[in-house]
């Protein structure tokens, strides 16, 4: 049973963090015991409000039994490697524009009630386990729960990028990058890349090239056992980017390696609502209508 949950509000969705304060009050009435961190540093000019106890986040995942992140899907995607190391589970208010992994608007937090008294279901999604390896050595490594983009950077040139599945080559393309991504990723930057909407409990790593320069090479769907490593080919003139769901770029140089497996650690996400997939995929595609 959940008893006690953080509460980390994306600063700048959160005006005034009314939304958060409001769930608090929800949460405490109910019986669920509540700390209030934020999800990242902010700005050293974003005035915080002196009247809020913010909490360090680091110390109170040891406390918690359960994550509420509010903002966006990059909210969530950021505290979701935190949440799952520390086997907690997240549940998502969307205070962002589409928000294809939150499972409450902010309009609906009434529902939070739900929570003290048993009423949720749990989701299980994969993550990807990311290492690149440059000669013997490890030189980075990630756990992503949407996508992989190993890209060309801000310079207007190609990236030719060489895949292996299970020491197999699978693709050898120019183009902007490519995109390996999990099952709940498939509704993200893939989806843009023009990949396919998967089943987000599929067991399953997306191949989606990002603007290849070629007819042939398409998004390729893989069973999740398999083993991907990615470097540039030896004409490559240019260094690539990777970057672990949207986050801060590494510097891929000529003969690094990025292996990307299925994790062993696996997201969970609190349920409150029996939906179908296909339902919530209809209604957050309006948004782009």
């Amino acid at each position: 049973m959940i008893k006690k949950a953080i509460l980390t509000p994306n600063p700048y969705r959160d005006g005034g963090f009314k939304t958060v304060l409001a769930a608090q009050k929800i949460l405490q009435d109910s019986g669920i015991e509540t700390r209030i961190c934020l999800p990242f540093e902010v700005d050293k000019s974003f005035a915080l409000p002196k009247e809020i106890r913010f909490s360090r986040l680091d110390r109170e995942l040891n406390w918690a039994d359960l994550v509420i992140c509010f903002g966006g899907d990059g909210t969530i995607l950021h505290m979701a490697k935190a949440a799952t190391r520390h086997r907690i589970p997240i549940l998502g208010v969307n205070i962002g524009t589409v928000g294809f992994i939150a499972e409450l608007e902010s309009s609906e937090l009434q529902e939070l009630a739900r929570i003290a008294k048993g009423e949720y279901s749990i989701d299980s999604r994969m993550m990807l386990d990311v290492t690149i390896r440059r000669g013997p050595d490890v030189v980075f490594h990630d756990l992503a729960l949407n996508d992989v983009a190993i890209t060309k950077g801000a310079v207007a040139r190609i990236v030719h990028l060489n895949v292996h599945c299970d020491g197999v080559q699978a693709m050898d393309f120019g183009g902007d990058g490519l995109l390996v991504s999990t099952p709940t990723g498939s509704t993200a930057y893939s989806l843009s890349a023009g990949g396919p909407i998967v089943e987000p409990d599929a067991r399953s790593i997306l191949l989606t090239p990002i603007c290849a320069h070629d007819i042939v090479s398409k998004c390729i769907v893989t069973s999740d056992k398999r083993v991907i490593n990615v470097s540039m080919a030896p004409n490559a003139r240019r260094n690539a980017f990777l970057s672990v769901d949207g986050g801060r770029a590494f510097k891929m140089s000529m003969g690094d390696v990025a292996t990307i497996v299925c994790s062993r650690l696996e997201t969970r996400l609190i349920r409150l609502k029996d939906r179908s997939f296909y339902d919530i995929i209809n209604n957050k595609l309006k948004h782009y209508e």
